[in-house]
């Protein structure tokens, strides 16, 4: 059995200029982290020469090719394991919040995969061929910051360019300013509505033809180099402020991607001290993130449980995509025709 598993993430700053039909003609650019929440994926032999994948169905097929969860059947199909194995997902929050998970199941996927054939998979080759699967085969309307940071993990500045390569660039600070950052972050479950794939299928036609949203998204990248820079610079006021100033700019790019009630409980936590915050998913759902004024935490976890939502723990993850488990399937994957 092989064991894999890759992280979720917050994106800071940037997101939507990870989008082809921005980087296609301008550098596009994200901060991002990863979290201690991750998709695990389970691949084993099976007992037959069928092939079982179980989510939130359970299939059981002749062949790859009859599966009817996109990620999985391309997946097999892209590695070249045609039958003859079971394959599980387990996931620390449900799809549709905000936080990366398809790309997260697309990288531990084919990582898992890999493993069983006895290959070794690089980062850069498990976030390539996952953009691959989800953008250009399954035709998701995706960007790529969710693959490249499931696969390298930590704190890391992405720029994607219009040859379509990825820049990776590690985020050096002091210790100290990132675990002041991390306990300073609350976040909040607001719930899963769906509609993410809609609103960014209208946000890569409007980043096509409409100029004022390309602006924005311009303004949107320099600010992700610009609380880069603070951090590098251990400047977490100002990271706020770049936080603050990226929410307003993406709440411009689809009505969407805000209503009432999130604007709402966006000034409740202003109100009990968050210096800048946005939101994870669109359309109402996913999590609200606040970065909060040194001590006040806890009032924003007051004014917030007290608008009936639920806290989850921000804690960082500094690993990418990586196989927990190798064992028993004794030479496998060398065997698999």
């Amino acid at each position: 059995m092989i064991v894999a598993r890759a992280p979720f993430r917050i994106s800071f700053a940037g997101g939507g200029s990870d989008l082809r039909a921005y980087y296609s003609k301008t550098p596009g650019a994200v901060l991002s982290v990863t979290i201690c929440s991750h998709m695990f994926v389970t691949v084993n032999r099976a007992f037959d020469d069928t092939v079982r994948v179980s989510y939130s169905k359970t299939e059981i097929v002749e062949n790859a090719s009859a599966v009817k969860h996109d990620l999985v059947r391309e997946a097999m199909g892209l590695t070249g394991i045609e039958r003859g194995v079971e394959v599980t997902t387990i996931a620390d929050v449900p799809a549709g919040t905000g936080l990366g998970s398809s790309s997260s199941l697309s990288v531990a996927l084919l990582q898992a995969l890999y493993a069983y054939r006895g290959q070794y998979c690089p980062p850069e080759r498990l976030a390539s061929e996952a953009c691959r699967i989800e953008i250009d085969i399954v035709k998701q309307p995706i960007g790529k910051q969710d693959q490249y940071a499931a696969a390298y993990g930590g704190m890391n500045y992405f720029q994607f360019n219009p040859d379509e390569s990825v820049s990776v660039e590690r985020l050096i600070c002091l210790p100290e300013t990132l675990k002041t950052l991390e306990t300073r972050l609350v976040m909040f479950y607001l719930g899963t509505r769906g509609g993410d794939s809609q609103i960014l299928s209208q946000q890569t036609a409007a980043t096509a033809s409409n100029s004022a949203i390309r602006r924005s998204l311009d303004e949107m990248v320099e600010i992700a180099g610009e609380m880069k820079h603070s951090l590098q610079r251990n400047d977490l006021n100002g990271f706020a402020s770049q936080l603050d100033r990226n929410w307003l700019l993406k709440k411009s790019l689809n009505l969407a991607i805000s209503n009432s009630r999130i604007d709402h409980l966006y000034q409740v936590a202003q109100d009990a001290g968050s210096l800048g915050g946005k939101v994870l998913g669109a359309g109402g759902n996913g999590f609200l993130l606040s970065f909060a004024a040194d001590g006040r935490q806890d009032d924003i976890r007051t004014a917030l449980c007290g608008e009936g939502l639920r806290e989850y723990p921000v804690r960082f993850e500094h690993e990418g995509s990586r196989i927990i488990f190798f064992g028993g399937i004794g030479g496998a994957g060398a065997a698999i025709p």
